[in-house]
């Protein structure tokens, strides 16, 4: 998994809308980059909303949002136009990207052991310098968890 002090990695993505998102245009402000395992679940839900409900704050302390899961481009457009969000998800049905951050690991989950997304969030100064990982992420209150510095 990426650490603190790693560089952004590159990488292209499709967006909710079918457009490429180029990690190199991503530099130059602070930027946070949320992973979570499958779009309008329960929990992933409740976190997207949180950063959407405070998004504005985000915004205020000079974070760019983008979210990534291994949904295809329609369930991200679903899901984003559902919520209305203010920010990208990217679709990485390759999990490419995934791979690249190394969020692609074996869970368990009621006795049984499996392969999927850890959800976590990065957090990258305006050089594409990684700042923090926050692995124990909360859904609930995601939003403060990355505002809490």
């Amino acid at each position: 998994m990426l650490k603190v002090g790693d560089q952004l990695p590159q990488f292209e993505g499709i967006n909710q809308d079918g457009e490429t998102i180029n990690s190199e245009k991503l530099l130059g402000k602070k930027l946070v980059i949320f992973f979570y395992p499958q779009a309008s679940t329960p929990t992933c839900t409740v976190e997207a909303c949180n950063l959407s409900d405070n998004y504005s704050q985000l915004e205020q302390a000079g974070f760019q949002l983008l979210g990534i899961s291994g949904d295809t481009v329609k369930k991200q457009k679903n899901f984003h136009s559902k919520f209305a969000f203010p920010y990208d998800l990217i679709a990485d049905e390759s999990r490419d990207v995934i791979e690249k951050f190394g969020v692609w690991q074996e869970k368990k989950t009621f006795g049984k052991t499996y392969m999927g997304i850890v959800r976590t969030t990065f957090i990258f100064d305006e050089k594409g310098i990684c700042t923090r990982v926050i692995e124990k992420v909360t859904s609930k209150t995601a939003a403060a968890q990355i505002l809490e510095e």
